[in-house]
């Protein structure tokens, strides 16, 4: 989608009830046109919020000012330098640190978002969890979901109960603190007694919230999907490129929205790759 599309179609959406906007990748802030893009979106009647790898963030720190963004999502899947580098091909961890930091030190309300991998990071729990010792930060640990490329199977799953036993085996299930959750939440909140910051797991595997999901996507080249796994995309951009109403294409997709991760309601039904290996990579879902 071009500049001018994507504030088109995003207007599109909250005349008919959207009011809440995430730009998410890939990386949104690869985009040439990122700020023209905010600057527009910063007129509608909307919540503006973004989740970047943080690695260009300083860049930006004034454009998210300027354009009303006070929520900032960031990626970040371990704090070894040395397995950041395995993850990304970069070796840029301590800039993806800094910028975390800056987000905080400027007022940002900033949440970590970590997939956790079995034999990979969950040893990193209770590391990420001492972050939000002194800090205001919200770590989100989130379980490993399966996309085409990046190797799913049940054996690398990090469930919300191991999550929790390991967190209440280190800190005692009296010190971890249930806490309410937002309405139609993805992730259930708590924290630790004393500190000054929170966690949250996102469990779409083994204990979905789709009961209360109110999501969909809209992609980069302007597809729309209206469940992260769904394989199913429908197409905005053409009839939109062709001056027709694209308002009907949303209303049957969001119709179409499945009671369970696209259908798939059981573990066997995830595991079959038939039905999730034709779903896009995480880095070429955009939006």
């Amino acid at each position: 989608m071009s500049t001018q599309e994507v504030i088109d179609i995003a207007t599109i959406f909250v005349k008919n009830g959207v009011n809440k906007i995430r730009l998410t990748g890939g990386e949104p802030l690869l985009r040439k046109d990122f700020s023209e893009i905010l600057k527009g979106l910063s007129k509608l009647n909307v919540q503006l919020t973004l989740t970047t790898n943080a690695i260009l963030v300083d860049r930006f720190i004034t454009d998210f000012k300027t354009y009303g963004i006070k929520d900032v999502n960031v990626s970040l899947d371990t704090l070894v330098a040395e397995k950041f580098r395995q993850i990304s091909k970069r070796d840029q961890f301590k800039k993806a640190y800094d910028n975390i930091n800056l987000l905080i030190a400027h007022g940002f309300n900033v949440k970590v978002n970590v997939v956790l991998i079995k034999d990979f990071n969950e040893d990193e729990i209770i590391d990420f969890i001492e972050l939000t010792k002194d800090s205001p930060i919200n770590i989100r640990f989130i379980e490993f979901m399966p996309f085409d490329g990046n190797r799913w199977d049940r054996s690398k799953l990090v469930t919300q109960a191991e999550i929790e036993t390991r967190i209440n085996g280190h800190y005692g299930m009296e010190n971890s603190l249930s806490l309410t959750n937002e309405q139609n939440f993805t992730a259930r909140n708590f924290k630790i007694n004393s500190y000054q910051g929170t966690y949250g797991i996102i469990s779409s595997v083994s204990n979905p919230f789709c009961d209360s999901c109110n999501r969909i996507r809209l992609t980069a080249n302007g597809k729309l999907k209206n469940c992260l796994f769904s394989n199913g995309e429908t197409d905005l951009l053409t009839r939109f490129r062709e001056n027709l109403p694209i308002e009907p294409l949303i209303q049957q997709a969001v119709h179409k929205k499945k009671a369970v991760r696209a259908g798939m309601d059981t573990l066997e039904k995830l595991e079959d790759p038939a039905l999730h290996g034709r779903n896009r990579s995480m880095i070429t879902i955009g939006g």
